[in-house]
């Protein structure tokens, strides 16, 4: 049984969603969590609370994950807090699909500015907040990384090179005791995702009728597996790609 006292977690794009689930179970198991958001405040401030209550630590602190000088002052402040890092919840993206034909420099910049960039130059400063003894960083990719989807050519890019940024840093930072893996989820009922119009949609009745455990995902599912990876029940286990879809495959 995992056990995260005395564990420092960072957690990007944690105010709602998949994220908030996430720093939600870290907590519970007792880890120190913060709460990363870029513009909804009450949203995080909703997470930290909803932890409080539950008698877990956390703190909200604001900070794009595409701005280089954003994320050096989210991790000034976590140390502020808490002293040191060791988990790393590498959580904030965005998503945009369409068509070859409305592919443009800013649809793509968009979203590999975020995906990529600033999921690498995350871990890049959080790795200097590593105490001596490593700890780890769980990227959160996408089932379209390994299975690219139609209409999603850039989204699906930037989620195969999560997947390969992952593997190549836990080649290099496993000397500095540091694991790196990548969860893949399928389709999950989020916020996002129900205000995108897909709860009723044909999509989700494909993927539900093509999921071998007959649904998509609530957060929780990820949650629970990103705990697991969080913690030292899978301190064996690095550069490996997982992919959390109840068995759907494209």
């Amino acid at each position: 049984m995992s056990n995260l006292n005395g564990k420092v977690a960072v957690v990007t794009g944690a105010s709602k969603g998949i994220g908030a689930s996430i720093a939600e179970h870290l907590a519970a198991d007792g880890a120190s969590v913060v709460v990363n958001y870029s513009s909804s405040k009450a949203g995080a401030d909703a997470v930290v609370d909803n932890i409080k209550g539950n008698g877990g630590k956390a703190t909200a602190v604001q900070g794009n994950v595409a701005k280089p000088e954003d994320i050096k002052r989210l991790f000034q402040e976590t140390v502020a807090a808490y002293g040191k890092v060791d988990i790393l919840i590498n959580n904030a993206g965005i998503y945009e699909f369409g068509p070859l034909d409305a592919i443009t420099p800013e649809h793509f910049h968009k979203q590999f500015d975020l995906n990529v960039l600033g999921l690498l130059l995350t871990t890049q400063e959080a790795v200097k907040h590593f105490p001596p003894e490593g700890g780890t960083i769980l990227n959160i990719g996408s089932i379209v990384g390994p299975m690219p989807a139609p209409m999603g050519s850039v989204y699906s890019a930037t989620k195969a090179a999560v997947d390969a940024i992952t593997v190549s840093l836990s080649k290099e930072l496993g000397p500095k005791k540091i694991r790196v893996n990548s969860l893949n989820p399928g389709m999950v009922d989020t916020e996002g995702y129900r205000a995108a119009g897909l709860a009723e949609s044909a999509e989700r009745k494909y993927v539900e009728a093509g999921t071998p455990l007959g649904r998509i995902a609530h957060p929780d599912d990820i949650a629970k597996a990103a705990v697991f990876f969080a913690s030292d029940d899978s301190g064996w286990i690095t550069g490996q790609i997982v992919v959390a879809a109840g068995g759907f495959r494209m």
